[in-house]
């Protein structure tokens, strides 16, 4: 390996520092699933209850166990929540009860009994529906009636119990519609604001020419990568939703806008990363003119506007004019005049920049023209 390589790699950071800031993005990242979940979660979860006290309290059942199957199935925590695909949820399990039931009672349980069941109830969900989730559900609770004893609740109990947490199921996705931006939004919020972390930890250790804080910037940068795919995973999920689901289609461009911006963030925070890279040995050498520090202090600032921002669709103007003042002072030959070190660090700040000017909504070339010339 060159000398100059080695340079660019950078240290291992002690491992009890390295755990606490993987810890630490992972605590963020998950505390963005919970916010964009928990109500999701807590409707489908009363919907179980609901559905296991009608089992219980109104059919007489002892032990309602399908009802609340069928209703955590159809509903659970997924955004997706069009009649549709609840109901092909709801159909799946309620289709498979019956194909069980009425096997085990007629031809009783056991290995070729389970066999013929499978096959039946995914046959049935194939003729009725041609989603795969209908057949998949089907085949699952029909093994799951084939292998589980009676439970009380008559011949037909549990497909008694497995219809009515369908239909909850139905009831609480029509009563309780989402957003399907709520969730993209939470994670881009949660993955902008990874950056801007990577930002302030760089400008702390350009500022006291630490290089302990700049590897905490770049193993920071690197522990937010699951963080940002979620992001955008979510948020193209949620644009193909939107194509497909007339009730959402209103969403489509702010979705298709979040996909957009989840690859040029992708594209930022790798930027970053670079340039955290390149620093290490800039301030090894201690050659980072004074003003470098301020400007990354600056990027960030701005790009915990744009995190705001997209966090709760507003316009991303206040970031947008942030940013464009940025990028109008990333001149290398004012900033670092003579210093070609420094100089190189300014060119990957002017990428990244550019960057986080079309994610808050500039056009490519007035991203560009806001640079000063070179």
């Amino acid at each position: 390996m060159s000398a100059g390589a080695a340079a660019d790699r950078p240290r291992a950071l002690p491992s009890r520092a390295t755990l606490r800031l993987h810890l630490r993005s992972r605590v963020r990242a998950g505390w963005a699933r919970v916010r964009s979940s928990w109500a999701l979660i807590v409707q489908a979860s009363v919907a179980a209850g609901v559905a296991y006290g009608i089992g219980m309290y109104v059919f007489g059942h002892e032990m309602p166990f399908f009802a609340p199957v069928a209703a955590w199935l159809a509903l659970g925590f997924s955004r997706d929540r069009s009649m549709r695909r609840v109901a092909e949820l709801a159909g799946g399990v309620a289709i498979g009860v019956a194909a069980g039931d009425l096997v085990v009672h007629v031809i009783g349980s056991g290995i070729w009994q389970m066999a013929l069941v499978l096959a039946g109830s995914a046959l049935v969900g194939r003729f009725l529906d041609r989603g795969p989730m209908l057949t998949t559900q089907a085949g699952v609770q029909a093994i799951v009636i084939v292998g589980l004893p009676q439970i009380g609740g008559g011949p037909f109990g549990r497909w008694i119990d497995a219809v009515v947490g369908g239909l909850v199921a139905l009831a609480f996705a029509l009563l309780t519609p989402t957003d399907p931006r709520r969730h993209p939004r939470a994670l881009a919020q949660a993955a902008v604001q990874e950056l801007a972390e990577v930002l302030r930890l760089l400008a702390r250790g350009l500022r006291r020419g630490s290089v302990e804080d700049v590897e905490s910037a770049l193993l920071t940068g690197r522990a937010s990568q699951p963080a940002l795919d979620e992001w955008r995973d979510a948020a193209r999920s949620a644009a193909e939703l939107a194509r497909l689901a007339p009730a959402h289609r209103r969403h489509r461009a702010e979705l298709e806008r979040l996909v957009h911006e989840s690859v040029l963030l992708d594209r930022a925070m790798r930027n970053a990363r670079v340039l955290t890279r390149r620093s290490v040995a800039a301030v090894e050498d201690e050659q980072v003119v004074p003003g470098l520090a301020e400007v990354v202090e600056s990027a960030a600032l701005a790009t915990d506007d744009l995190a705001g921002s997209l966090g709760t669709g507003h316009d991303p103007r206040p970031a947008r004019d942030r940013l464009r003042a940025v990028a109008q002072s990333l001149d290398p030959h004012v900033l670092a005049p003579g210093d070609w070190k420094s100089q190189s660090l300014v060119l990957l700040l002017r990428s990244l920049v550019v960057d986080l000017l079309e994610a808050a909504g500039a056009a490519p070339a007035d991203a560009h023209a806001a640079l000063p010339e070179l």
